[in-house]
């Protein structure tokens, strides 16, 4: 594992052929989240966040979610998750209440309404990834592809939780200090 460069280090910077791997995949992390959006928003007037809630809902036996777990599996703050939540709620998409094991949680239910929309965009959204995704590498590519990116994310996932534990130490000790 790598650890963070100091600043004070000469970068090593990127070769033409690793700035183009970088220009590309910028391309694809910025363009792909608002072509997501296009596509649920033109066909079933949902947002990615909330199609991607749904999703996860919907994977769910009973359609039944700690919002602290449904924030996990889908990588994202709990106050994200909170924002989503509330504007799915007055859509009737699904619904909150106190978790009947720990009252401090809250479960995350799919209504009949949030199945009825997860349900109708889910072919639509399938059709879009298949085109933008499937169609355009052959089986052996999307293998490398598929590692690939795990790789990424395994390591800025890493880096995530060192600069956490950095920033933790960091306000232990100026804690300690007072």
């Amino acid at each position: 594992m790598t650890t963070p460069i100091e600043a004070t280090t000469e970068p090593s910077w990127l070769d033409e052929r690793e700035k183009d791997v970088w220009l590309a995949l910028r391309r694809l992390l910025w363009g792909l989240p608002p072509a997501i959006d296009r596509q649920l928003t033109r066909d079933s007037n949902l947002s990615g966040p909330e199609y991607s809630v749904l999703a996860t809902l919907s994977e769910c036996a009973d359609g039944v979610l700690r919002s602290g777990t449904a924030a996990q599996e889908l990588g994202w703050e709990r106050s994200r998750l909170s924002h989503i939540l509330r504007r799915m709620e007055a859509k009737g998409l699904v619904s909150r209440t106190c978790s009947a094991d720990d009252a401090r949680g809250q479960d995350v239910h799919l209504t009949d309404v949030g199945r009825e929309a997860i349900t109708e965009a889910a072919p639509g959204h399938v059709a879009f990834v298949r085109r933008a995704v499937f169609d355009q590498l052959s089986p052996a590519e999307q293998a490398l592809f598929g590692a690939a990116c795990e790789r990424i994310a395994a390591a800025i996932a890493a880096e995530a939780d060192s600069a956490g534990a950095s920033s933790a130490c960091a306000e232990e000790c100026s804690t300690a200090d007072r």
